[in-house]
């Protein structure tokens, strides 16, 4: 599947016969509601989504900030956007993609047909585009989901890993510098440090397929798994998304990911080595 949409393919494709369901997932750390921002304005038709309370569920902090949630719970909440079976579906935020790649991870992993908006809303707004304000009002859709399509591994394949597992957080946080998040700093021991931050542009849409292709080759010394981790699962889905941008698939999420391993218990390495 194809993994980005431009605005101006977006823009066709609503104005066609058979348009897209468009999610908004506005979501930062430093504001993870973004339903203000979505009503101030949106892509026409676009429904809000909360990355905190549909896309991910909560409970003990070993299970991590934003375990996934069940496919039961995913498919009340799809239908509850209007999705119904067969409608594609676009994922966009405010412009690194870092919701949107959380969306279409999960969305992927369920079995739908999604792409991610590249730039996010920026770039629709940068194209003078038609602009809705307001909450969204979606009938209801009746989408019937499946699960298990995009590889997940668990605190204890991590720890056994024998691919490549990539750290996609901040080398500061990789390194044990700092942790603003979780109690405890460092890595998984064995992980390499691969910042989601260098998948993209300044202006916040994904480097082109061929330059990605090359950063990952220079990570990925010899052929294998791979399989990615980050604080809490979320920015590790848009290392992923990058990596099949770059011709890279199958490769592994560890949901709980730092958020879940600093609260088990176990080892922890520091510095810039795995």
């Amino acid at each position: 599947m194809t993994v980005l949409i431009t605005a101006g393919e977006l823009a066709e494709e609503l104005a066609g016969p058979n348009p897209p369901l468009v999610l908004d997932v506005r979501w930062a750390l430093t504001q993870p509601d973004g339903r203000a921002d979505f009503e101030a304005g949106h892509v026409p038709g676009a429904v809000y989504v909360d990355l905190e309370t549909e896309l991910s569920t909560h409970g003990e902090p070993t299970a991590g900030r934003h375990p996934l949630p069940t496919r039961e719970r995913l498919e009340e909440a799809a239908r509850a956007w209007g999705l119904n079976d067969g409608v594609r579906v676009v994922v966009m935020d405010g412009g690194p993609s870092f919701g949107a790649s959380r969306a279409w991870w999960l969305l992927r992993h369920a079995g739908v047909d999604v792409r991610i908006l590249d730039g996010g809303y920026p770039a629709w707004a940068e194209l003078a585009l038609p602009i809705e304000a307001g909450p969204a009002m979606p009938f209801a859709g009746h989408a019937t989901l499946s699960w298990g399509h995009m590889p997940v591994i668990t605190a204890d394949e991590a720890a056994s890993y024998e691919g490549l597992l990539l750290d996609a957080r901040a080398g500061e946080r990789y390194r044990g510098e700092v942790e603003p998040m979780d109690p405890v700093a460092g890595h998984i021991p064995g992980a390499v440090n691969a910042p989601t931050t260098e998948n993209s542009e300044l202006d916040g849409r994904f480097k082109p397929a061929a330059a990605l292709a090359e950063r990952f080759s220079e990570l990925r010394t010899e052929p294998g798994a791979i399989a990615v981790y980050c604080g809490s699962g979320v920015t590790a889905a848009h290392q992923i998304a990058a990596m099949e941008i770059a011709g890279i698939s199958d490769v592994a999420l560890y949901p709980g990911s730092w958020s879940a391993w600093s609260n088990q218990g176990r080892p922890v390495a520091t510095g810039a080595t795995p």
